[in-house]
């Protein structure tokens, strides 16, 4: 990026007199905002002595591993899989993926020629920026973590063609195929087929689609992602794909409902071995759901509430970046259409140093690397910006403060 010159006496005078503020502002994490989760406060007083299903299952015994049925039917369309190929489960996607990761190292895949556990490598794509979670879940099992670029409809294709056609070694790929963490990008119809369609080496190659702001639109704008369960057995490969969602940033982010989707085959290999771990999920919490939510248009009009609340937030991060740094070359950043982040890039090398900086000034942003596995950005210059949790006014307080050591950053490199 193409800098203008920044005189570093005057720098460190603002930064200086930012420090002087005793600032305590804190964007680390995509988090809902407290008036976000007061959206769903019903949820408390449900369900309202309630206890059975539609199927006239009694929710408060044991029993029914894939889920409640009019939970599923509530989010099957948004989550673009077949209510039938849906499981509802605890209230986390992440410990979805976790046991999908943990079940394959242990027993075969459909179409696996052996465990994960008993290959000489495993290896996972991972698009970058990407999710720290998803990074640190397969590093967690030794997993290897190879870079792929992100681009602005999705992963680089070529580059995740050639390297999953040539390298057997290579068991998935992590996607977050609606305004992606951080970048906020959609990925583009091409994008989907062609990940349904190419060639893998590897026999057991699974997609790992965490569709987890699938419905967080800031805008009217919603930008429309292809079905990839369907694209994938349109093109003979239905076992590719496992689908993850959640209502975690929907209703209560730490006692949602968690979402898994996939092939039959898949589902009877992921049931049968679940089934060992618990026998059966918190139906009690998925019936308050459905009676919460309703059905799809209530999902709807409830997450137009939340962009009421925190689309302004967004709008400051854009609109206080170009009044502080437009123009500069000093940075770049997204204006994403939806989702929970903004991506903030600075002049290679000073990242980290620009972190460092807001951390002295009161300031806490997530640690810069961490949009790449094992928390290093080789180039050092990507910082992700989470503006849901704080006030409307801590946000912008934050973003101009951030702005300051950007150009500090930036002065004391040149």
């Amino acid at each position: 990026m193409t800098t203008a010159p920044v005189d570093v006496d005057s720098a460190r005078r603002d930064y200086a007199a930012l420090v002087g503020r005793g600032l305590h502002l804190d964007i680390t994490r995509g988090k809902p905002a407290p008036r976000q989760l007061d959206l769903s406060a019903e949820l408390l007083s449900l369900p309202n002595g309630a206890h059975t299903a539609e199927d006239g299952t009694d929710v408060r015994n044991y029993g029914g591993l894939e889920g409640l049925a009019e939970l599923r039917r509530i989010f099957a369309p948004a989550l673009q899989v077949p209510v039938e190929q849906l499981l509802a489960a605890g209230n986390s996607s992440l410990e979805l993926m976790h046991d999908a990761t943990v079940q394959a190292m242990l027993s075969k895949l459909p179409g696996a020629e052996r465990r994960w556990a008993d290959e000489p490598r495993v290896a996972f794509l991972c698009p970058v920026p990407g999710y720290d979670r998803h990074f640190a879940l397969s590093a967690r099992f030794g997993i290897e973590l190879i870079q792929v670029p992100m681009t602005e409809t999705g992963p680089d294709m070529d580059v995740v063609e050639r390297l999953v056609a040539e390298d057997a070694g290579i068991k998935g790929i992590w996607c977050v195929p609606k305004y992606s963490n951080p970048t906020g990008v959609t990925y583009a119809e091409d994008t989907v087929r062609r990940l349904a369609a190419m060639t893998t080496a590897a026999p057991d190659f699974r997609i790992f689609w965490d569709n987890a702001y699938t419905v967080h639109h800031l805008t009217d704008a919603e930008p429309e992602l292809a079905d990839i369960l369907a694209l994938a057995a349109e093109h003979g490969n239905a076992d590719r794909v496992f689908v993850f969602g959640s209502t975690s940033k929907i209703t209560f982010a730490g006692a949602g409902v968690g979402f898994f989707g996939a092939s039959q085959a898949n589902l009877d290999w992921w049931s049968a071995l679940v089934g060992k771990r618990t026998i059966g999920p918190d139906k009690v919490n998925q019936l308050r759901h459905a009676l919460f939510l309703r059905d799809e248009d209530g999902v709807r009009a409830l997450m137009r509430r939340h962009a009421e609340i925190i689309a302004p937030k967004f709008a400051a991060v854009d609109r206080i970046f170009s009044e502080e740094l437009g123009g500069t070359g000093l940075a770049s950043w997204t204006k994403p259409l939806g989702g929970y982040f903004v991506t903030l890039t600075v002049p290679e090398g000073t990242a980290k140093e620009v972190v460092r900086l807001a951390k002295e000034a009161g300031i806490a942003l997530t640690p810069a690397g961490a949009t790449h596995p094992h928390g290093e950005d080789p180039a050092d210059a990507t910082i992700r910006i989470a503006p849901t949790f704080p006030e409307l006014a801590e946000v912008e307080e934050a973003l101009r403060g951030v702005a300051v050591c950007v150009r500090l950053a930036a002065a004391e490199r040149a």
